[in-house]
Parts: C-alpha cells; sequence; structure tokens
C-alpha cells in the first residue's frame, strides 16, 4: 500500500497551512477508500496467533533470540526510585536491527509467482538490508530504493547482499515514485517497510521475546517512524498481557507525526522535511500502523536530539554495545520521564526495545586512527572508507 504522501504534491506541505493540510488528507483518505485488508478487524487473539507463527517461522532461519541486557548505573540514570530497566537488544542481529523479523515472515509467505517476480522496498537502511538479506537467503531477485540521505554504511551493507540498489530523493513522494516506475517495468512485488501485516507481525515477535523472558515487565517501549515496531510491539504486548502493561511509543520531536497523530486519533501527514538525528525515524505513519497505535499504545513520548544522543553515550558506555540513534530513543523517552514525570517510572520494571545499531563508524575511530600511518590492510575497511569521503 502506497503512504498517503505519494498522491499530494510535496510543495503543498511547504505552503499550506496546518488547517489546509489535515484537510487535504482527510479528503484523499476519503477518496481512496483504503482497503486495509481483513486483519483491520482481527481480534488481538488472532493478531497474537500471527505473531506467534511469526516467531516459529524466523527461528526456522536461525535467526537467534536476541539478549536482553541491563546495568544498575542505567537504571540509576532514569531518577526514579526502584526504576529497572531492561533493554531488548535488537542491534545484535546479523543485519544490526530488528527489521530481520518482518522481512523474513513476509518473504517466506510469499508465493513461487510472486518469488519469481522479485522484491522491492524503499528504504533508509535497516529496512533496506533486512530485504536484501532475506532475498540472497532465499533465492529472490532483490531491489531497493535508497534515499541520497541514507547513510553511507547502511547502504554499503545492503549492496553487500547483491540487490539492485536504486537512487531517490529525500522525500517519501519520491522514494514511492520511483517504487512505482521500477515495479511498472518490471513487475516486482513490493514489500512495504512498515504498511505491511506481515512486517507488523513479524515486528512483534521482539517484543513476544522480551515479555516471555522477563514476564513481569510494566511497561515496553519502542521507537515509532513508520509504525511496523510499534504497532507489532503492543500486538504483543496485548495478546501477552492485556491491559496490565503499559505501552509507550518513543518519538524524535523534530519528526512527531505519531505524536501529533496520536493526540488528534487522525493520521497526521509528517513534518517536510522532518529534521532529526534518528534517520530511521523519519517516515510517516503507515496506515495499518496507525490504527493499531491509536487503539493499543498508551502514550506517545517525544525527545530532543540532545536527548538522543546522551541516551547513545550512555548505552554504548555501560551495555558496551553499538547502538544507532532511531534506537536510543526509547531510552531518551524515559529518562525524559525519569525528569519531567518520576511517578510514572517508579518501582516499574521498564522493557526497552533498542531497534538497531547501524552507525557509521569512521569518525569514532579518527582520533586513534591519527596515530596509525600505515592505511587498513583490509580491503573491505578500505572500501568503506573511501565511499564515506567527499565526492
Amino acid at each position: 500500500m502506497a503512504n498517503l504522501s505519494m498522491d499530494l504534491d510535496v510543495r503543498d506541505f511547504r505552503t499550506r497551512s496546518a488547517e489546509q493540510i489535515s484537510k487535504m488528507v482527510q479528503d484523499e483518505m476519503a477518496a481512496r477508500a483504503v482497503d486495509l485488508g481483513p486483519e483491520l478487524h482481527f481480534s488481538v487473539p488472532q493478531h497474537f496467533a500471527a505473531i506467534e507463527l511469526a516467531a516459529t517461522r524466523i527461528r526456522e532461519r536461525n535467526v537467534p533470540i536476541t539478549p536482553v541486557l541491563s546495568h544498575q548505573s542505567l537504571n540509576q540514570s532514569v531518577g526514579a526510585r526502584g526504576c529497572q530497566l531492561f533493554f531488548k537488544c535488537e542491534n545484535l542481529h546479523t543485519i544490526g536491527a530488528f527489521k530481520i523479523r518482518g522481512a523474513l515472515n513476509c518473504l517466506t509467505q510469499l508465493t513461487p509467482e510472486e518469488r519469481a517476480r522479485g522484491v522491492i522496498t524503499h528504504s533508509s537502511g535497516n529496512h533496506a538490508q533486512a530485504l536484501a538479506y532475506g532475498s540472497q537467503l532465499l533465492g529472490i531477485k532483490g531491489c531497493v530504493v535508497m534515499p541520497e540521505t541514507a547513510p553511507v554504511c547502511k547502504v554499503e551493507a545492503t549492496r553487500s547482499y547483491g540487490v539492485e540498489i536504486v537512487r531517490s530523493r529525500a522525500d517519501a513522494a519520491d522514494r514511492e515514485r520511483v517504487c512505482n516506475q521500477l515495479i511498472s517495468e518490471h513487475g516486482y512485488y513490493m514489500v512495504h517497510p512498515y504498511d505491511n501485516w506481515r512486517i507488523i507481525h513479524g515486528a512483534g515477535t521482539a517484543a513476544l521475546e522480551l515479555l516471555t523472558s522477563h514476564p513481569d515487565i510494566d511497561i515496553i517501549a519502542a521507537p515509532v517512524g513508520g509504525g511496523g515496531l510499534l504497532s507489532g510491539t503492543a500486538l504483543a504486548a496485548r495478546g501477552l498481557r492485556s491491559s496490565s502493561i503499559r505501552v509507550l511509543g518513543c518519538e524524535p520531536t523534530n519528526a512527531d507525526d505519531a505524536a501529533l497523530s496520536f493526540a488528534t486519533q487522525t493520521r497526521q501527514p509528517p513534518r517536510f522535511p522532518p529534521n532529526s538525528v534518528a534517520d530511521g525515524l523519519l517516515t510517516g505513519l503507515g496506515e495499518r500502523n496507525f490504527e493499531i497505535i491509536r487503539r493499543h499504545v498508551d502514550e506517545i513520548v517525544t525527545v530532543t536530539d540532545a536527548e538522543i544522543v546522551s541516551a547513545m553515550k550512555l548505552l554504548m558506555k555501560f551495555l558496551h554495545v553499538v547502538v544507532e540513534p532511531s534506537g536510543a530513543v526509547p531510552f531518551a523517552a524515559i529518562l525524559k520521564l525519569g525528569r519531567t514525570n518520576p511517578q510514572a517510572v517508579e518501582n516499574r520494571r521498564v522493557g526497552l526495545i533498542i531497534s538497531g545499531g547501524n552507525v557509521d563508524l569512521e569518525n569514532s575511530f579518527g582520533e586513534i586512527e591519527k596515530k596509525v600511518k600505515e592505511p587498513s590492510p583490509h580491503p573491505l575497511l578500505s572500501r568503506l572508507q573511501a565511499s564515506s569521503e567527499p565526492q
């Protein structure tokens, strides 16, 4: 299903008022009368059963259960008495992000005819890598549309799995336009990065694992961009614990369409352009995702880029793992609650999903490498360094 923004000129969002934009979106949605599929009317137990099936499918493809880490210093950093944090490390997957779950759940369910057509998606990085990895694993031809703003490390990692990469402008409308053009030319099967029930159910397996290993968690927090992870997390939480667990969405302040949509109970367009260090959370909410989020999420907390970077530093210092900005957003949100509303997290066991860890580390090694005179002896590192230099 195409993003709504595909049908509306980006310039419209730059020149019109918020009221005009809202009316444009509502008129567009009414005109299209979008069919979100029978899954929209599933009960929570039906969605939960689909998540359990997804868990079986990805285990059959040797996707490991990611570890849950904790550290007393991080508990204390929240500043709320008795708060305990449990970090689900999705950054430790082979591709460095939770996206492998949804991609494999979707790809393994394709018919022979759909596999023969090849698959396509658009993504700034993590879903791109997931689709590329899954395509290589299953022997399916893959094509990925990546925006010109995608981090170099994510582009190179995606290319390493043998898919074709086609570049687009940064805005969602152009990503969709390029995708649709390639589908028309080649007949590819579209695997949407988040607005797809199989992707949502696959993403929900991360929360399923976390809440199965730690059944006494009181709050579960996940980042939200397009909404695949948060909607899957909410369905898993409601399936296991019904209303006895609080579900938090966490979002950058400068890309806050999910928070605005949640507050108004009407899906809002993304900022144009969205601007945050959390590059994986700059897309607008999907239609299916919003329907789940508005029904099953309790709150969406927004955080500034400064808060996100501070959370990254703390996670890397104490957990000793690489965390990308998007993956640090839930921790940044809990730290914010600890400062502004400590009662919300006092004596609470909080599960946080670190969604990914794909960070360009070239700058991090800069000071050390200044002391080394010889070039890197490894050809892969040499290629990555060359690709990251200004053109």
